[in-house]
């Protein structure tokens, strides 16, 4: 799949939703959803304005090491939104959802 592809899953809230889930990662679960709720958006409206902001602010470097962290996995759409998530920060972090549009 192109990261192009990958990127517009990711950004439809139902499949950026369900690829969370598939990461078996409660804590991340956790953490993202209590961020979705002080952004008073739902959950997977959440974690797909995270991919956007993850995918307009992310510098060279970090999208090298995606893209070799993608290009060894069975699931690069996973490993796409658990970067995405660990790495958002600032305004989306502090629970604004607008995505750090206005930063």
């Amino acid at each position: 799949m192109l990261l192009g592809d990958l990127l517009a899953r990711l950004h439809d809230a139902t499949i950026a939703e369900q690829t969370l889930a598939s990461l078996n990662d409660l804590i991340l679960a956790a953490t993202v959803s209590q961020r979705a709720v002080a952004a008073g958006v739902p959950l997977g409206t959440f974690a797909a304005e995270q991919v956007e902001s993850y995918a307009d602010g992310a510098d060279d470097s970090e999208w090298t090491t995606v893209m070799g962290l993608m290009a060894r996995a069975d699931d690069p759409g996973a490993v796409l939104l658990r970067r995405a998530l660990n790495h958002s920060g600032g305004a989306a972090a502090s629970g604004c959802s607008c995505g750090g549009k206005h930063a």
